[in-house]
């Protein structure tokens, strides 16, 4: 192990160890949203949220899972330069390392991730890990170009995508597939025993490894760890002045449009209650300057509490995979144990059960995925590793 000093960052063999703290922190609010959404689907929320019948509870324990999805992707593109540029040695392309990844994340997704949510191969859900890892074989491409030409293809995509938000096509129209895949969610088959569903539009979320992949240099070696912490903070200031003035006057950036309503939480609901799928300018902005806030504060942290979540960080794939097994072997047996007593489903009575339960799942998950991470450190086969 090395322990950096005031003014570096935190390393643990070789990894950058605030990156790996806030992967691992959306790992686990990742862990109450999908125990929500398989123990408290009778009160499923929309997107974006209905706040005149969803409960301030419920509203922001899905409000924390919104931070997900931006992290994962974010911090994808900010390793793969980390790849491309190792400390002390010479640059080398991350091309191939990004598609092949990006080709095994996809297939994980339908082959695995997407029987582990219903346990039926019924319908194709195609959603986060699939955007991950499309972005990362789009990324696999454009890591060749200069870095001001990703930089700004980042940013133009990131904030200019909301312009092709009146663009729609029905399903029988021309091109309806492939602007699903782009830019509008839907299902792009349809039959008696199968169908297959984009919830994860792709082209935002390229527009957010590749922004991700431009701030790489910020936490190169050579980087001191105050300039880096100014850039952090400054990114943040800047994100949610820009992210203020847009919401306040519904101006451009979220399609669900903010007003004052009767209370105040209800307001502040209304504020940030912004669109998922595809994220929008003002979800993107809110989410990644809490990620940059976050990983501002993580920067030299370095004790027991910062590792027991780090541990969550450094295996993500391995967490996410046996996490869903979990959730879906507890909810059959439980099921078949006590029954149902909400219509077919078995469901939690409380909220703070959510909460409850997904405090347990972590920390009987934390030995296993430890040991998982430690394996994988040691390990020489290449696919582990994608784990």
């Amino acid at each position: 192990m090395e322990i950096a000093g005031r003014n570096e960052v935190v390393l643990h063999k070789k990894r950058i160890a605030s990156i790996d703290i806030l992967r691992g922190l959306v790992m686990l609010l990742m862990t109450v949203d999908h125990v929500r959404e398989r123990f408290f689907y009778h009160l499923n929320v929309s997107d974006p949220m209905d706040i005149d019948t969803t409960s301030p509870q419920l509203f922001f324990t899905r409000i924390t899972a919104h931070f997900c999805a931006p992290v994962f992707v974010f911090l994808t593109g900010l390793s793969a330069w980390l790849y491309a540029n190792p400390p002390g040695k010479s640059s080398r392309s991350a091309t191939g390392f990004l598609f092949k990844r990006g080709v095994f994340i996809i297939f994980i997704e339908i082959a695995v991730i997407n029987w582990l949510w219903s346990g039926t191969y019924q319908t194709l859900w195609l959603q986060v890990m699939w955007a991950i890892g499309i972005s990362m074989v789009f990324l696999s491409l454009l890591s060749k170009l200069p870095a001001k030409a990703i930089l700004l293809l980042g940013f133009t995509i990131v904030f200019g995508h909301n312009l092709l938000s009146p663009i729609t096509f029905d399903p029988s129209d021309t091109g309806y597939a492939l602007w699903s895949f782009l830019h509008q969610k839907g299902f792009i088959y349809t039959s008696e025993v199968f169908r297959i569903k984009i919830s994860y539009p792709v082209l935002p979320w390229i527009g957010v490894i590749l922004l991700g992949f431009s701030m790489g240099p910020v936490y190169a070696q050579s980087m001191q760890s105050q300039t880096r912490k100014k850039v952090l903070l400054t990114s943040v200031c800047s994100m949610w002045m820009l992210l203020i003035l847009l919401r306040s006057t519904n101006f451009y950036g979220e399609p669900n449009l903010f007003e004052v309503q009767e209370n105040t939480i209800q307001t502040v609901m209304s504020f940030i209650n912004f669109t998922k799928y595809p994220p929008s300018l003002d979800f993107l902005l809110f989410t990644l300057a809490g990620a940059f806030l976050v990983l501002y504060l993580l920067e030299n942290v370095d004790n027991r509490l910062s590792k027991w979540v780090e541990t969550f960080g450094s295996a993500p794939m391995f967490y996410y995979i046996v996490h869903l097994t979990v959730l879906l072997v507890s909810y059959r047996v439980a099921l078949a144990i006590m029954g149902p007593n909400y219509g077919d489903m078995l469901v939690f009575g409380d909220l703070w059960q959510v909460w409850f339960v997904a405090a347990i799942l972590v920390c009987l998950l934390y030995v296993p995925t430890k040991a998982f991470s430690a394996f994988k450190r040691q390990s020489k086969n290449p696919l582990i590793k994608y784990f």
